[in-house]
């Protein structure tokens, strides 16, 4: 089975994924301790740990017969450089919107 490329918006776009994210950020879970969680069959599962992997977003640690999904920055640090560019984008137009108006009011 061949596990798309996908962006980093197309991996968090899912609300499956999005809910595995948030169920991993409480503490490390088995693969089929997050599976529980949804009404989907282990393959699905498994496929969408896969997408979250290949994204940066989880490792994936054997230990014993059980596989460990714990999350990982790299995925995050991704999203959170596109969010910066965005958050300075907008820093920049309120400041200036902020000297425009101090300059235009009357003291």
């Amino acid at each position: 089975m061949s596990i798309p490329t996908l962006d980093t918006f197309q991996v968090v776009g899912d609300p499956s994924r999005r809910k595995m994210l948030m169920l991993l950020s409480a503490d490390s879970l088995t693969i089929n301790s997050l599976a529980d969680n949804f009404a989907m069959s282990r393959p699905a599962v498994s496929k969408h740990i896969k997408i979250l992997h290949n994204a940066g977003f989880i490792s994936i640690q054997d230990i014993g017969r059980e596989r460990y999904c714990t999350l990982k920055k790299d995925g995050f640090e991704k999203l959170q450089a596109w969010i910066s560019h965005f958050d300075e984008f907008w820093t920049s137009k309120l400041k200036k919107l902020e000297t425009l108006l101090n300059n235009k009011l009357p003291n």
